[in-house]
C-alpha cells in the first residue's frame, strides 16, 4: 500500500441548541491502529459559535474539547480511560452522545503519518 496505513477519523461538533440542529466543527479525532496513534486537534471559532447561540457557555465548550484531547493523550489526562489502548480510547470518544459537544460519524482513509493527517484534516474541515 505504498507505505500508507488505514486510519479512521471523526469530527468533533458543537451543537449549542440540539433542538435547532445547527452545529460547527470544532475538532477532529484521528486513530491509526497500525501506527498506534490516537490524537485530537481542536479549534473553536468563538465568533461563529456565538452566531448560533449568543448565550453559549464557551468555557464549558473549551473544557469539553480539552477533555477530548486529554483522553487521546492517555496517561493522567485520560481519566478513567488512562489504561486503555488507543483504539478503545478512540471508540469511547466516538460513541454517539447527545450533548453540546459531540462526535460526528467515523470516516476512513490512508495515511503515511497519522499525526500530520490530523493537522491536515483540522485545516481542511474545521478552520
Amino acid at each position: 500500500m505504498n507505505g500508507r496505513d488505514v486510519f479512521e477519523y471523526a469530527l468533533v461538533r458543537v451543537v449549542p441548541r440540539i433542538e435547532r440542529g445547527e452545529m460547527i466543527n470544532a475538532g477532529v479525532l484521528v486513530y491509526c491502529r497500525a501506527q498506534g496513534y490516537v490524537g485530537a486537534r481542536v479549534h473553536l471559532d468563538e465568533a461563529r459559535l456565538r452566531c448560533l447561540d449568543p448565550s453559549i457557555d464557551v468555557d464549558g465548550v473549551r473544557a469539553a474539547l480539552r477533555g477530548y484531547q486529554g483522553v487521546c493523550g492517555g496517561g493522567e489526562g485520560a481519566g478513567q480511560a488512562a489504561g486503555d489502548d488507543p483504539g478503545r480510547r478512540f471508540r469511547w470518544l466516538t460513541a454517539p452522545r447527545s450533548t453540546v459537544v459531540q462526535p460526528g460519524p467515523i470516516h476512513t482513509g490512508l495515511t503515511a503519518d497519522a499525526a500530520r493527517e490530523a493537522d491536515r484534516l483540522l485545516e481542511l474541515l474545521v478552520r
